[in-house]
């Protein structure tokens, strides 16, 4: 794992659609994020737009990367 990747970074959940459990945080310089629920630090599967979030950076599917470790700030 990269030093990039163990950075904590800030930002906003600004999407996030509970049945399917996907959404997206927007972090401070306005880079998107996709997450999963299950990458919500405290296991509760469900997390408000809006709320501000610390987060880490994980390798995804397609040399992508997704937020992982959200804890709301």
């Amino acid at each position: 794992m990269s030093v990039q990747q163990r950075l904590t970074r800030f930002g906003t959940v600004t999407e996030f659609d509970e049945p399917m459990g996907l959404g997206v945080v927007t972090d401070e310089a306005g880079v998107e994020h996709p997450f999963h629920c299950t990458a919500i630090a405290d296991g509760s599967r469900d997390i408000a737009v809006g709320t501000p979030v610390s987060f880490r950076l994980a390798p995804a599917r397609g040399g992508r990367h997704e937020a992982v470790d959200l804890q709301p700030r």
